[in-house]
Formats: structure tokens, C-alpha cells, sequence
């Protein structure tokens, strides 16, 4: 009989000594652990999905004692109670789809109270789709990081993390297995892992490279392929 996977929640590791570091993450990484002593009241901190810039969100507001807001939730209504919440230390978090007006008066708030804001997007801010004037004249200007995407080191440590999150071992052979296969990009790295969990509970056995090779295969995952899997060895 097979068993049904049960979408379970699992807690990812977000402690500073859980972040993966490297060359594309540097600039980041400093910049968090530079706090209190940044030049600049706001940081923007900008890459491709699944890079890390929440997982330094969390490592930045567990230094500084900020409060972490999704963009989505930052809103005319919410944002007097996130002030008053005090220290003027906020990280808004996929700041794209922020209000705008509510994000101006944030960033001003916290420039003006001498506090700090964190600020990660997937594109640079030049990039942005902005109507206020005020408010993409600030982000321009505001001290601006980037993620690169992911070398086969860095991806490999990632792959084993999202396994890791998920309390699940792995071999090195078949992460390296993978790392052949599957597009160089931290989405693809969490969608390999995700489906490979779920489908070693469906089965009810362990993830080895015949079950990562039947999951490759599916459709769904061909436009996450590095190549052809009849190329590789």
C-alpha cells in the first residue's frame, strides 16, 4: 500500500551558525554583522528566491532585537502598531510587494528616529516598479547588497541544508548525483528536496539516486534540468 505524504510543516534552521556562507553571500553577510556600525540607516539586500536574504533577515533582527514583517502584510493598517512596537528596527522582507506609501513612511520613521531598516527584495531597487517619486528616489539611494546565484559548492551545502531542515540524511553521492542534474539555482535546489522527501515517504523508503532519477523525470521538473539526463554519467 502506499502512503500518503502529509504536507507537514517543518521549521527551517535560521541561526547565524546555520547560514551557509560564500563568495556570493559575502558582501551580506558582512553587512549584517557590521550592524550597529553601518554607514547607512537602511540596507537593501537583493538575489534570485531561495539565495538566503531571509534567513539573514532573521540572523539581522536577532542581532539588532528587530521586529520581521513580509511586504505583503505591510500595510497602512499595520504599520502604527509596528511602530509603536519601539527601537525603530524593522526588516521587511520581499519589500516588492510592500505598500508603497507604508514603506515611505517606515523608511522615514526609522531614519528619523536614528533606527534601522532591512529591506530584501529579489531585484535591485533601480529595478523596481515604483510610483512615488519620494519612495524610489530613497531606495535608489540606500546602500545596496546583493546574493549572487550559487556555485556548485555553495549549492551543494544547500541542498544538504534543505534536507537537514527537513531531518532527513543523505549521502554525498547523491547530492553530487544531483548537483549534475538539476538547474544551478536555489529554487531548484528546495524543489529537489521537497519532492525527494515526499516522495521517499510515499514510497515508505529511503532517498537514493534511482528514486532521485524517477523524480527528475517528471515533467514537471524538465525546465529545472542542468541537462539531459541521457548526457550525464
Amino acid at each position: 500500500m502506499m502512503q500518503l505524504p502529509l504536507d507537514l510543516s517543518f521549521r527551517p534552521l535560521l541561526e547565524r551558525a546555520d547560514f551557509l556562507c560564500s563568495a556570493s553571500n559575502a558582501a551580506a553577510v558582512e553587512r549584517v554583522d557590521r550592524w550597529p556600525d553601518w554607514p547607512e540607516p537602511v540596507l537593501v539586500m537583493h538575489g534570485p528566491g531561495g539565495c538566503g536574504k531571509t534567513h539573514l533577515a532573521h540572523v539581522w533582527c536577532e542581532r539588532a532585537k528587530a521586529t520581521l514583517i513580509p511586504g505583503g502584510t505591510l500595510t497602512p493598517g499595520r504599520l502604527p502598531d509596528l511602530l509603536e512596537q519601539g527601537a525603530y528596527r524593522v526588516a521587511v522582507d520581499d519589500a516588492e510587494r510592500a505598500a508603497e506609501h507604508s514603506l515611505l513612511h517606515l523608511y522615514n520613521a526609522c531614519v528619523e528616529h536614528r533606527g534601522s531598516l532591512l529591506i530584501t527584495a529579489r531585484r535591485p531597487p533601480g529595478l523596481w516598479e515604483v510610483a512615488l517619486a519620494d519612495l524610489r528616489s530613497r531606495l535608489r539611494a540606500a546602500v545596496a547588497v546583493e546574493i549572487a546565484g550559487p556555485d556548485d559548492h555553495l549549492l551543494g551545502a544547500v541542498i544538504v541544508k534543505h534536507f537537514a531542515d527537513r531531518r532527513v540524511p543523505v549521502a554525498p553521492g547523491l547530492v553530487a548525483y544531483l548537483l549534475r542534474r538539476i538547474e544551478r539555482s536555489f529554487a531548484a535546489a528546495a524543489k529537489i528536496a521537497a519532492d525527494l522527501d515526499a516522495a521517499a515517504l510515499s514510497s515508505r523508503g529511503p532517498i537514493t539516486i534511482p528514486l532521485a532519477r524517477k523524480v527528475l523525470a517528471a515533467p514537471e521538473f524538465q525546465s529545472l534540468s542542468r541537462r539531459n539526463e541521457s548526457t550525464v554519467t
